[in-house]
């Protein structure tokens, strides 16, 4: 049990630059105390003492305002960050060196007892602050999730997911800690977005067509061919509509 508490101490320094000392940590830190306090309900629970683990996860809730089901499997150095309303189910297993972020929930959408109904999330995950992770499917190693975002289906190891419902922005198809560098909140680049590339491809489309049409237009009335004039229209104003887009 000790050497886990040292390891999670251990992580969320290097985590969090707002964590000053270990001591600091153990006594302040509500994430730390609901993952101490779900040991103690898991091994209740896992052991016979089904009310004793409800009970004890009970208290950690009121204690921390974090919700962790006792069933939950919860791996080592997880860093529930602030950590207020997260909510962690049944049949949700986490893996080493996740971050969670407050208002988190990996929630199930099947009714039926005994099946898997809560997400998986891989080695090295971060959840984003307010995202909800929903059903018995599994987000890969060192994923992200944007805050915010709803997650309905698998996400691939090393990709970015956001939005509601949630899109990959980002894959990585060989995951490891040394190409994934700890990114709070699991924030990605507007840039990496693919509906905000193919919006801005869209427009520059609509530029260069607009361009030619000028052209043709010009062409034709120079070699005397008969031009109806088009009322005229506004041309597109390609900055405001990429400022829109980012």
């Amino acid at each position: 049990m000790f050497d886990h508490l040292r390891d999670d101490i251990r992580s969320i320094i290097e985590r969090d630059p707002a964590a000053r000392n270990g001591w600091e940590v153990l006594t302040c830190y509500p994430g730390l105390q609901a993952i101490v306090m779900h040991r103690w309900a898991h091994w209740c629970w896992t052991h016979g003492l089904k009310w004793l683990g409800r009970f004890i996860s009970y208290l950690a809730r009121i204690i921390t305002g974090i919700e962790i089901h006792p069933g939950a499997t919860i791996g080592r150095r997880v860093f529930i960050d602030h950590g207020f309303g997260v909510v962690i189910g049944e049949t949700a297993e986490v893996g080493d060196d996740c971050t969670i972020y407050q208002g988190v929930t990996l929630g199930g959408t099947s009714l039926h007892a005994g099946s898997k109904r809560h997400p998986t999330l891989g080695r090295g995950v971060i959840i984003g602050a307010g995202a909800k992770v929903l059903g018995g499917f599994t987000v890969g190693e060192y994923a992200k999730v944007g805050s915010n975002a709803v997650v309905l289906k698998p996400v691939p190891p090393g990709a970015t997911a956001v939005g509601n419902p949630a899109h990959l922005v980002q894959k990585d198809h060989a995951p490891s800690p040394a190409s994934h560098l700890f990114s709070a909140y699991g924030v990605t680049a507007n840039g990496d977005d693919p509906l905000s590339k193919a919006l801005h491809s869209l427009i520059a489309h609509a530029v260069a067509q607009e361009q030619q049409i000028e052209r043709l237009s010009a062409a034709m009335k120079a070699a005397g061919l008969a031009c109806p004039d088009l009322k005229a229209c506004d041309k597109l104003d390609t900055a405001e509509l990429n400022k829109l887009v980012e």
